[in-house]
C-alpha cells in the first residue's frame, strides 16, 4: 500500500500538468487560427469586389495569390491542432494504462489485506486478542495497532476510489479529443477542397492575363510614367524640406553661439531642435509604426518579377497595399503634410515630413487635411480611390532624406 501512494501521485501529477500545457498550446493554435479566418474574410471581401470591378485584373490575381496564401497557412494551423490532439491522445493512453496498471495493483494489496483480517479473525477474536496482552502497555500498543490497520484498509479503499474516478475522467477526456480530432480531419478535407478550387482558379487566371501580354505591356508602361513623375515630384519636395531643414540648422547654431536671442530666434530654435527630436522619435519607432491602411501587401519594396510578364522585372521603392474602394488613410506617425499633388495613374498623394523621414501616401481619391498641417498618429488624411485597373490600392513608401526604405521593415507585423 506504501509504495502504491507515489505512483499514484505521480500519475495525478503528469495527467495535471500534461493537460495544462496542451490546453495553453491549443489555445494559441485556436487564436492563430481564428486570426488567419478574419484575414480571410477581409481578404474575400476584397476579392470579390476587386472581380466586380475588373475582372482578369492584376489586382485579381494579387487578391487570388494572397488568398491561397491564407488558405496554406489555415491548413498548417489545422494539421498542427491535429498533431497535437495526436499527441495529447496517445499521452492519454499512456496515463490511462499507468493508472489501469495502479488501480489493479491496489486491488490485490487491499484483497491481500481483507484475506489477512480474515484469516487472523478466524482464529482469535479481537477481544481475546485483546486481553491476552500480558501487560497494559501491551494492551495500548494491540489497540493501536488495530486502530492504524483498520485506517490503513479504510485509506486504501479511498485510493482505489479516487484511482478510478481519474481513470474514468481520463477515459472521457480522451474520447472528447478523440471527436474533436475527427472534426478537424473533416475540417482539413473541406479546407484543402477550397485550397485546390483556389489554385485551379489561379492556373485559369494566369492563363488568360497570359494572353493579354500586349494590353499588360501597356499598363505596365503607363504605371512607369506615372512613377517617374511621382519620383520626381517625391525628389523636389524632399530636396526643399532637406535644404529648409539645413538652413534651420545653421541658423540654429549661429543663434546658440551668440549671448543674447531675440523673441523670433527663439521660436526659430525650437523649431529646428523640435524637426532632430522628431527624426530621433521616428527612428525609435522603427517595427512599431501602425498600418497606413487595412488590406495585404499586394507588391514589396525593391526589384521583383512582374506577376505574369515574363522575363520583366519592376522596381517598387515602396509597397503597395491592396483594400476595399472607400478605405480610410492614417497618418503611421506624428509629423507635417509638406505636399498634395495629383499624379495621373496614382490619383491624390500626399507627403508628410517626420524630421529627416518623409512618408508618402499614394492613391487617393480624397484628401481630408491641408498643406502644412500638423498631425498625429492615426490621423485620417484621405481615402482610397481605384487605380488605372480599376483596384483600390494604396502606394506606401518611406524616405531618409533621398533614401527609399522599405515599410515592412518600419511597420508593425
Amino acid at each position: 500500500m506504501i509504495a502504491g501512494r507515489p505512483i499514484i501521485f505521480f500519475v495525478v501529477l503528469l495527467f495535471l500538468s500534461a493537460s495544462a500545457v496542451a490546453q495553453k498550446t491549443k489555445s494559441q493554435l485556436q487564436r492563430e487560427k481564428q486570426e488567419n479566418l478574419k484575414k480571410i474574410q477581409e481578404t474575400e471581401k476584397i476579392l470579390t469586389e476587386t472581380t466586380t470591378e475588373k475582372k482578369n485584373s492584376i489586382g485579381e490575381l494579387s487578391a487570388l495569390n494572397k488568398r491561397i496564401e491564407q488558405q496554406e497557412v489555415l491548413m498548417i494551423s489545422i494539421n498542427a491542432e491535429i498533431e497535437l490532439l495526436d499527441y495529447d491522445i496517445e499521452e492519454d493512453n499512456q496515463i490511462i494504462t499507468s493508472l489501469e496498471t495502479d488501480v489493479d495493483k491496489l486491488k490485490k494489496e487491499y484483497a491481500a489485506m481483507i484475506f489477512a483480517a480474515q484469516k487472523a479473525s478466524g482464529k482469535i477474536d479481537r477481544l481475546t486478542f485483546l486481553f491476552s496482552a500480558s501487560s497494559f502497555d501491551q494492551l495500548l500498543m494491540r489497540l493501536k495497532y488495530m486502530e492504524q490497520y483498520g485506517k490503513a484498509r479504510q485509506e486504501q479503499a479511498e485510493a482505489i476510489a479516487k484511482v478510478q474516478q481519474l481513470l474514468a475522467e481520463q477515459v472521457r477526456q480522451t474520447e472528447l479529443k478523440r471527436n474533436e480530432k475527427k472534426d478537424l480531419l473533416a475540417e482539413e478535407e473541406k479546407e484543402n477542397n477550397q485550397l485546390a478550387g483556389l489554385k485551379k482558379k489561379q492556373k485559369t487566371l494566369v492563363k488568360s492575363l497570359e494572353k493579354e501580354e500586349k494590353r499588360l505591356k501597356k499598363d505596365l508602361a503607363d504605371t512607369k510614367k506615372a512613377i517617374i513623375e511621382l519620383d520626381n515630384l517625391i525628389a523636389k519636395i524632399i530636396k526643399e524640406e532637406l535644404e529648409r531643414a539645413a538652413a534651420e540648422a545653421k541658423r540654429l547654431r549661429e543663434l546658440k553661439a551668440k549671448a543674447n536671442k531675440k523673441a523670433e530666434e527663439t521660436k526659430e530654435t525650437e523649431d529646428a531642435e523640435a524637426n532632430i527630436a522628431l527624426s530621433v522619435s521616428f527612428e525609435e519607432n522603427k517595427a512599431k509604426f501602425p498600418w497606413p491602411a487595412e488590406g495585404f501587401i499586394s507588391q514589396k519594396f525593391g526589384r521583383q518579377r512582374h506577376p505574369v510578364l515574363k522575363g520583366i522585372e519592376i522596381q517598387n521603392n515602396g509597397i503597395n497595399i491592396q483594400t476595399k474602394l472607400g478605405e480610410e488613410v492614417k497618418t503611421i506617425f506624428n509629423g507635417e503634410v509638406r505636399e498634395i499633388a495629383f499624379v495621373q495613374g496614382f490619383g491624390k498623394t500626399i507627403i508628410v515630413s517626420h524630421g529627416e523621414f518623409f512618408t508618402v501616401y499614394s492613391g487617393l481619391r480624397e484628401v481630408t487635411v491641408r498643406k502644412g498641417q500638423k498631425i498625429t498618429t492615426n490621423t485620417q488624411i484621405g481615402v482610397i480611390g481605384p487605380n488605372g485597373e480599376g483596384v483600390p490600392e494604396l502606394r506606401f513608401q518611406i524616405f531618409r532624406s533621398m533614401t527609399p526604405l522599405d515599410p515592412q521593415v518600419w511597420l508593425r507585423n
